[in-house]
């Protein structure tokens, strides 16, 4: 189901027009009641009547999410405090949170965003949407709730944590729509799978929204099959409004971009230049329609590209690729350039071990150590003798072969590495600590 043709299908020469349009208003808004992007635009001789069509993006400054702790709490904000209908925050594990605050517009078009992607997998009066992202400051629970909402289906609030409450509810609810981080899903498909009380075959599950963080093909696969479902992935940024700039179709051959709301750029991370449509690149918006705090050309570190053909399902909005990874997530081991996505790549095309992982980076007599926990399934683990491990040459010579590096590769027993209700963490690199 499409929940807005007009714009989810709007023309090329139809979406540049109002993509003009909407750059001009909001980079006048922005000159006009924003010291920090009035500065920004000074640095750069830029004033608003520079800017004529959405092909003059390139003449503004960009945003980074230093600019925006800096700026912390409200000086991006350009509307008075009587029009703020709510904040959220990002997680600010690395130092001050994000903020983002919204107007009552803000939240509609949000909502909006949620809306178009769980239209694709068919929600509406009828289903329960089961919203196991976490609640509060934190954009997915409230996200995904009010999605839920505008399509008239009925939202079952359990946020992230308690899995067995989860499954409970989950079985006599008859939930039928989940949303939730993929590490969360894989979590309590473990937990199901390893009930003695319940069983998948018994539930009403049919389709999931994923986000919040990577994900891989593989890990799709072990999800729909685990949970008898179709797996969606639903994309966002707390810095744009949360889950909801774009997600999947029904075709599943990348992820649209409600670029009418969000305009996506691709560039090159080094020169910062545009590179070439189909090329990959680091990923690059700018709010169309903000109200409370619009942003300038935010740079979101993730890795992708973009395609502008129309879509089999019929939307014309752009699609982007599966993110490769975040530029700052990315680990130079030994001169080469390693993301924890590749690893979970491969762990999910061998069928004995399971998609969680672990990555621990030394350095030991100044050389590069790259350690690998990996987990087996519990069907395999229980078919290996007592001390004896399956086979790992093709899996180690499958990382070699899609890394470019050698890893010491450790397995483990199923249910050995830590599971996260939230988003989880995969990596550690000890070089950081020392000096």
């Amino acid at each position: 189901m499409i929940y807005n043709p007009q714009m989810e299908c709007m023309s090329r020469e139809e979406m540049r027009e109002l993509q003009s349009q909407r750059l001009k208003d909001i980079v006048k808004t922005c000159y006009r009641k924003s010291k920090f992007y009035r500065r920004k635009m000074a640095e750069m001789d830029v004033t608003p009547d520079d800017i004529q069509s959405i092909d003059d993006i390139h003449k503004l400054p960009f945003t980074t999410k230093f600019d925006l702790r800096d700026e912390y709490p409200f000086g991006l904000m350009v509307v008075p405090p009587t029009e703020i209908a709510r904040v959220h925050a990002s997680s600010g594990t690395t130092g001050k949170p994000v903020i983002d605050v919204y107007t009552k517009n803000d939240l509609d078009m949000w909502s909006e965003g949620v809306a178009r992607v769980m239209a694709a997998g068919g929600v509406g009066p009828g289903d329960t949407v089961q919203v196991s992202y976490g609640y509060g400051l934190f954009t997915g629970g409230l996200g995904a709730h009010e999605g839920a909402a505008r399509l008239g289906a009925c939202q079952l609030p359990t946020s992230s944590g308690n899995t067995e409450k989860q499954i409970m509810l989950m079985e006599d609810l008859r939930t039928n729509v989940l949303a939730c981080t993929p590490s969360y899903a894989m979590r309590l498909a473990e937990a199901i799978q390893n009930s003695d009380r319940v069983s998948i075959n018994k539930m009403a599950l049919r389709c999931g929204f994923f986000g919040a963080e990577p994900w891989t093909e593989g890990m799709r696969r072990e999800l729909e099959e685990k949970l008898h479902i179709k797996a969606y992935d639903i994309y966002g940024l707390t810095e744009m409004c949360g889950p909801g700039v774009g997600g999947e179709c029904e075709c599943q051959n990348g992820t649209h971009l409600w670029e009418d709301m969000f305009y996506p750029e691709i560039i090159n991370p080094e020169t910062l230049q545009p590179v070439a449509p189909g090329e990959f690149g680091e990923l690059v918006f700018t709010s169309l329609c903000k109200e409370a705090m619009p942003i300038l050309r935010y740079r979101t570190r993730d890795l992708t590209r973009l395609h502008y053909e129309k879509c089999e399902c019929g939307r014309t909005a752009v699609r982007m690729d599966r993110i490769l990874g975040r530029s700052d997530d990315m680990m130079i081991i030994r001169g080469v350039n390693v993301f924890p996505s590749q690893i979970e790549a491969c762990l999910t095309e061998f069928p004995a071990f399971q998609p969680y992982y672990f990555i621990t980076v030394d350095r030991v007599n100044n050389e590069d150590t790259f350690d690998l926990d990996v987990e087996l399934k519990p069907e395999y683990f229980r078919r290996s003798p007592e001390g004896q491990m399956p086979h790992i040459q093709p899996l180690y010579d499958r990382i070699v072969s899609m890394v470019g590096i050698k890893p010491n590769i450790h397995i483990l027993p199923p249910m050995t590495l830590e599971r996260s209700s939230g988003k989880a963490k995969h990596t550690c690199d000890k070089r950081n600590f020392k000096n």
